[in-house]
């Protein structure tokens, strides 16, 4: 294992904040079609779950490219790899503003995933200034870029209202542009890769760099992230069509009101970082599903009409939650997945330093799938149940599932630790009460 530096490295600071300014541009374009899809939609008469995979397929881009860009960017520099992934999201992007039929948007679709890539190049890029106990709060910041789609949902609506949704690709488009030839000027290249070049070394094999994948709790980190960031994504992408659908808000008011859900499942992901540092990821984790898992039950009860069979006749009452409730859940909701996409790469730099890359790549890849493969099934269970719900139904399951999992992995990993653990009782407080009382009693008489 490398290394690791005790201070950060020179350049850090203009690294990590100009990364999490061009981040937030990035994630801005990522979820464009959660505004302008609205619009689509209705302009083409597209099912629910049509609008599910256009949503989506930016996201199925911007993932499945992530591990690649992380093996690149640690071979060829952050800079580098972000530039080029940044301008080939601006031409999508502006060419999106061109396409009249369906076909022709999923294709600028994938173009446009391009700037999810971004995320698996900063967390590579970043993370190499930074000693280990400062990543933490390094990379929540910079995955406080999330943010970009709460910038999509104040802007977007009222940009699209005045000058229709072709000028919010074309904005879009320029202002990623114009960030990424500033980014590419006001940040230096990351120490390890400047000491390459002076000493002449070649860097590590890509094939080598993706040998830490067999790990299974690689692939334990993934899950987390499928939920916690993929879950993210779905729900800012889904949000503003599910308000307008089952509270009858105009797109505006959708759009803000959704932000309420992506400003604090990004912004408080810093805060996430600096609690992973403190008192560490795992407990963080254990926050993250609890949280979920109540807010998730509560989202997911459908409006429900009861009658009871009373003592002078039939009692009528009805629960539904209210919009103003909704958000604040929601809200809630948010900010405990902030936390668990924190702590998520909490581990990745401490458990895999010098394959951040290729680690980091693999379960941002994984979280991204599941902001894509989520919007899908959110339609198709529409489609299939008719219950607006039912979005929320699918996340419980998915987080509860989760937090079952990461409760029996810890269980195993404490008794491989220390292995006395595995044969003390259940409840040692009740040591000696009851039959346990009598069957020590004899013991000792017959001593």
């Amino acid at each position: 294992m490398a290394s690791v530096p005790e201070t950060s490295a020179p350049g850090a600071g203009p690294a990590l904040w100009v990364s999490t300014f061009a981040f937030t541009a990035c994630f801005a374009v990522w979820t464009i079609f959660s505004i302008i899809g609205v619009q689509i939609k209705a302009d083409l008469g597209l099912s629910e779950a049509q609008f599910g995979l256009l949503v989506g397929t930016p996201i199925l881009t911007g993932s499945l490219v992530r591990v690649f860009l992380g093996v690149w960017t640690e071979q060829f520099g952050g800079r580098r790899v972000s530039l080029i992934v940044m301008a080939l999201a601006a031409a999508a992007t502006f060419l999106l503003s061109y396409a009249e039929t369906y076909p022709q948007f999923l294709i600028a679709a994938l173009g446009v995933g391009m700037a999810g890539g971004a995320f698996a190049v900063g967390v590579a890029y970043v993370s190499k200034f930074f000693p280990a106990g400062k990543q933490g709060t390094a990379l929540g910041i910079f995955g406080a870029g999330n943010v970009g789609a709460a910038v999509t949902k104040f802007a977007a609506p009222f940009v699209m209202l005045a000058f229709g949704w072709e000028a919010v690709a074309q904005i879009w488009a320029g202002a990623l542009l114009l960030i990424a030839l500033l980014s590419f000027f006001l940040t230096r290249d990351e120490p390890q890769l400047i000491e390459r070049r002076r000493t002449g070394q070649k860097p590590v094999a890509a094939w080598m760099q993706l040998e830490p994948l067999k790990d299974l709790r690689v692939w334990r980190f993934a899950l987390y992230y499928f939920f916690v960031f993929g879950g993210f994504v779905a729900l800012a992408l889904w949000l503003p069509h599910y308000l307008t659908g089952a509270y009858g808000v105009g797109i505006g008011v959708a759009g803000m009101l959704a932000a309420a859900y992506s400003i604090p499942g990004s912004l408080f992901r810093v805060f996430g970082g600096w609690l992973s540092d403190r008192v560490g990821a795992r407990k963080v984790m254990y926050l993250t599903f609890v949280i979920s898992v109540v807010c998730a039950f509560i989202l997911a009860y459908p409006a429900t009409s009861y009658v009871v069979d009373g003592i002078d006749g039939p009692i009528r009452f009805r629960l539904a939650m209210s919009l103003p409730v909704f958000t604040g859940v929601v809200f809630v909701l948010g900010f405990a997945m902030s936390l668990g996409k924190a702590a998520v790469f909490k581990h990745i730099p401490v458990y895999y330093p010098d394959h951040v890359g290729s680690v980091g790549g693999l379960v941002g890849m994984i979280g991204g799938l599941g902001g894509f493969i989520l919007p899908i099934v959110f339609g198709l269970l529409n489609d299939l149940t008719g219950v607006w719900t039912s979005c929320f139904m699918l996340l419980f399951l998915l987080v509860l599932t989760a937090l079952v999992w990461m409760h029996f992995a810890v269980r195993r990993m404490e008794q491989r630790r220390s292995p006395m653990l595995a044969t003390l009782p259940e409840f040692p407080e009740l040591a000696g009460v009851g039959p346990d009382r009598a069957a020590a009693a004899s013991s000792t008489r017959s001593h």
